[in-house]
């Protein structure tokens, strides 16, 4: 089974993920957001919030590194989320900015292209969790109409790899 679950902010994707390898004692836990930082209570509070939820016989891992993990053998992958990975990766790309873009693209395309083909060949159970950014108002700065765009293909290239795509929206799920 690989499954993309993706969505708006807020909108129980992660909830439904979780949800379905919650009977898998076996599952890794992939967090790929920034580590929850004494100055942003906010995002302290929203990995709290994720941890709190997992069962305590799963394993947990902060990484970005996902081409490794997915190519291991092993039990279940739990994703949460593409949207974060991607952020990090554009961060790593120096992606937000105009200025010599058109050359540092080819380095975060080759990124992406890494981690559709470990997903796509990955021999584990996979859940990836992403947020659908592209159906909101264009937005006004380069830096994120980029992100939406990057965004929006990377969502398009993993459906393409996965057996079901699930959407998420006010709290029900859509299968695509």
């Amino acid at each position: 089974m690989k499954t993309l679950v993706i969505g708006g902010a807020r909108s129980g994707k992660s909830r439904y993920a979780e949800s379905l390898l919650l009977d898998r004692p076996d599952t890794t836990y992939v967090a790929t957001g920034y580590p929850a930082a004494a100055d942003d209570a906010d995002w302290a509070m929203r990995v709290a919030l994720h941890r709190s939820r997992r069962p305590a016989s799963w394993t947990s891992v902060e990484s970005i590194d996902l081409t490794a993990l997915l190519g291991a053998q092993g039990g279940p992958l739990l994703i949460d989320c593409m949207t974060l990975w991607l952020t990090r990766a554009m961060d790593a790309h120096d992606a937000w900015t105009v200025d010599g873009w058109a050359t540092r693209r080819a380095g975060l395309v080759a990124e992406v292209d890494a981690l559709v083909d470990a997903v796509s060949a990955s021999p584990r159970e996979l859940v990836l969790v992403t947020n659908e950014v592209g159906q909101g108002i264009v937005p006004p700065d380069p830096g994120t109409r980029r992100f939406v765009d990057e965004m929006g293909a990377l969502n398009s290239a993993l459906g393409a790899v996965v057996a079901d795509v699930v959407w998420c929206v006010a709290g029900r799920q859509v299968r695509l």
